[in-house]
């Protein structure tokens, strides 16, 4: 009997044990788990973190920077004047007539002056072409903070009253900044325009004081009332559309009968 007894209470103890094994094996289980819990949530804030900092960074990478003044003889030599708040370049009596429509923001205009901006002002200069530039604040509310449409057009403007128009309208596509970030302040359009040699006080006195907003907002109520106006960059000869994706389009213009 007193060895049944004892063997009865030896499987009990070994019953016992094994329960608390189990239960040290669950505790350590669950223990793994929160710990690799712990870890995924830390490396999640992290990323969230490095990528706030990432976007931050990106968005506001204008901050402090001067815009490289652009000061090529074709932009130096294109003869342009303000008539309300378009800017006209090249002779009245020149072959060919063109209106482009454009937004300091605008991706797409960015690739049209880089694709045919030089090839246009050497046929101003050469006498061959008259462009007609219509700055378009239309992506206005597409910079962070909003507004950089409406203030690169009317620095642009001011620009064209001190005979700077050209340099100053190409430094700004050549240095664009992205759709949906940080533009220029006034205070980068300024020093853009004395780095471009304007002197003049009124060109300050123009930029800071949005002497040319009112006017541009007109044009661009007026010009999107038409039905026929598809967005920036719009190429118009005669009234009619230009494909300006086609690589010879400038030649075509000024040598058609």
């Amino acid at each position: 009997m007193g060895g049944a007894k004892r063997s009865e209470r030896e499987r009990r103890q070994r019953q016992a044990a094994g329960a608390r094994a189990v239960a040290q094996a669950r505790g350590s289980s669950g223990n793994r788990r929160t710990i690799v819990v712990a870890v995924a949530v830390v490396v999640l804030a992290a990323l969230v973190i490095g990528g706030v900092i990432w976007t931050n960074s990106s968005k506001n990478q204008t901050v402090g920077q001067a815009i490289p003044p652009v000061t090529t003889n074709a932009s130096l030599d294109t003869p342009s004047e303000r008539q309300g708040a378009v800017v006209v370049s090249g002779k009245p009596d020149a072959k060919a007539k063109i209106d482009v429509y454009a937004d300091f923001l605008c991706p797409y205009c960015g690739q049209l002056q880089k694709a045919y901006g030089a090839q246009l002002e050497q046929q101003i200069t050469a006498g061959n072409l008259q462009v007609s530039y219509h700055m378009i604040p239309l992506l206005n509310s597409r910079s962070d903070p909003p507004g950089y449409s409406l203030a690169s057009g009317n620095a642009a403007l001011c620009a064209a009253d001190q005979g700077k128009f050209t340099p100053f309208h190409d430094s700004l596509f050549a240095k664009q900044p992205e759709e949906g970030q940080r533009g220029y302040d006034n205070a980068q359009l300024i020093k853009l325009g004395q780095d471009l040699g304007i002197t003049a006080p009124e060109f300050a006195t123009c930029v800071n004081g949005a002497t040319y907003n009112q006017q541009l907002n007109d044009a661009l109520a007026k010009i999107s009332a038409d039905p026929s106006f598809q967005g920036t960059p719009t190429v118009l000869h005669n009234g009619a559309q230009i494909d300006w994706t086609q690589p010879d389009w400038v030649t075509k213009l000024v040598t058609q009968p």
